[in-house]
This record gives C-alpha cells, structure tokens and sequence, in this order.
C-alpha cells in the first residue's frame, strides 16, 4: 500500500495521565479500504487513542490525522465522511430510538433513509421503542446504526459488538466483511479475537498503553513454524522422539501418560521432519493451528488471570 492512500495516521501519540495511564509512542497507519484491527484489554488504552482520533483531545506529543486533516479542533470538518461508534454510547433520555437516530442525521446534516431503512432491518431494531426502555443490546444496535447509516467512507469502531448476543455479533461481523468489500475504511478496536480474527487486515497488539506488534493478519496465518500433536504406540517410542536431535523441529511439551508429545516445526523442513518422524510408531497425528489468541497470549504470559479479552464477548 501507497503512503498516499493513507485515511487515518497516528504518529507517535502520547497522552500520560500519570502512574502509568494512558498511551505511549502509539503509532497507526490506516490505508483505504483497509479493515485494521486494535486488539487489546479493557484498559489497555484503546479508547483513549480512539478518543483522541476523532479530536475529542489533545495529544500531549504527537499527533492524529484523518485525511490529511489534524482532528484535535477540526472535527466538524471530518464528522460528515467518519462513523463513529463509541465504546459507551451517550444516548440522551427522553427520545425513542428514531428520534436519536434523526437528531443525529440533523447534526450531519444529511439523510439517507434508504440505508437508515436497511440497517433498521439487518439489525432487528424497532426505532419507535423508547430509548429508556431498550436493552443494552438494543441501545448498541441503535448506536450501531447511527454509526453507519449516513453510508460514511471511514468507520472508527470502538468495541462495536459490546452487548450484542451471539446472533447479532455474527450478523455484525457479516456486515463489516461486506462494508470492506465496498472500499470502506475501518479501525475497529475489540477485546475479541474472532471479531479481529474474521474481518482485520492489520493489526495492533496495545498492552499497557503501548504497541506491542503490528502486523498482517496474513503473515501470521502463514507463520513459518507449525505446531503438530504427535501421539506415539507406546511412553518408549514418544521418549526415543523426543531424545533425537533434528534442526527441522523443537519439541514443546511431552505427556508421558498419553505418550503424546507437541512440536514445533519449520515450515521450509517439512520432508525432513517426517522422514524423521516415518521411522516411529505413530498412532495419531494432529495439527495444531497457531491463532491469533496464542500470538496474543504471547505478549501476556506472565499474567495469571486475563480478564476483559477472550474468544466470547464478556460482560464490562
């Protein structure tokens, strides 16, 4: 990708609150038509770098842009082209969910009811329900739609599928793969790997406040070590495994009273590994695929618990 086509940049934002809040040196670079992933706890300092994209304050160092545009002081300038779904929508009381939905169109200045119309559906939502009366499912599906009903080109995502049910979060996930392929423009933070996992094109590991890795969603279903399961005939033949030095794999754990014994190997020596392996008696042998949860899990190894990031939503 052209650096000319870059919609969102981040470049070297800092923003301390002290004792060790905040974000730190965070660097993004969104490209057009990219879905980009912020993966991260609760707290871990997405929202604030969300928060500050979208202009609502001002970096200590650094700075964030949007087209070209510094968004601290000019946010009205780019609000008409950017959907924003925010991690804890403010819906005012009083309203149901049609009047919140054209109180915002009138503050943008546009309708499309025809897309306002087709969201209302794809998501199930009754607007005519009072906003004190909905769910917080319901209320993230409102905000879900006025994010993306006036058909904006960029979308900035904080936790989008927060609150939703299981059925709602595929529906929601569909809809992003579908946005992608009409050019859109995504920055979507998430404490949920399979949101990340099925629809980001890059992504950004952010612990404590900073960037732990960066990288294409591709490269890491294509790593260059595969993990295998290899359950030998018996504990002597798993030993004997285990004791032979070969450069084409490392073992990782053995299982002695399942005679099982987990690998690591290179990719680029596949032969070698199972000629080495042909000479055992094997009695089954399985792969074991390298997620985005173990790559993540990774950077937290020494936490004990982890709580606010999984593979399911959680409640916040």
């Amino acid at each position: 990708m052209e650096d000319n086509d870059i919609i969102i940049q981040v470049d070297h934002l800092t923003k301390d609150y002290g004792h060790g809040r905040g974000v730190f040196d965070v660097s993004i670079k969104v490209h057009k038509g990219e879905c980009y992933g912020y993966l991260g706890p609760n707290g871990a300092g997405k929202s604030t770098t969300i928060r500050h994209i979208m202009g609502f304050s001002k970096p200590t160092v650094g700075s964030t842009k949007i087209f070209g545009i510094e968004t601290f002081g000019n946010t009205n300038k780019i609000l008409g082209e950017v959907g924003y779904l925010p991690g804890e929508p403010a819906i005012p009381a009083g309203l149901d969910g049609m009047g919140f939905l054209r109180m915002m169109q009138d503050m943008r200045g546009e309708r499309n009811d025809e897309r306002l119309n087709y969201l209302l559906d794809l998501f199930r939502l009754d607007p005519h329900v009072s906003v004190n009366s909905m769910s917080l499912g319901e209320k993230r599906k409102l905000a879900v739609v006025a994010a993306f009903m006036n058909d904006p080109e960029v979308l900035i995502l904080d936790e989008p599928t927060s609150g939703l049910d299981p059925v709602m979060q595929e529906v929601f996930i569909r809809f992003i793969i579908e946005e992608k392929k009409r050019g859109k423009t995504i920055l979507l933070s998430s404490h949920i790997f399979s949101e990340v996992d099925a629809t980001c094109d890059t992504i950004s590991i952010i612990k404590d406040g900073k960037h732990v890795s960066t990288f294409k969603a591709g490269d890491l279903k294509n790593a260059s070590i595969v993990t295998y399961k290899v359950r030998f005939g018996n504990l002597e033949e798993a030993k004997r495994f285990a004791a032979t030095q070969d450069t084409s794999y490392e073992i990782k754990d053995i299982n002695e009273k399942r005679c099982l014994v987990t690998v690591d190997v290179k990719r680029d020596l596949f032969k070698r590994f199972f000629d080495v392996l042909s000479t055992f008696r094997v009695r089954e042998f399985e792969e074991k695929p390298f997620t985005l949860q173990d790559y993540f899990m990774s950077f937290y190894a020494e936490e004990k618990t982890f709580a606010g990031l999984s593979g399911v939503e959680e409640n916040k």
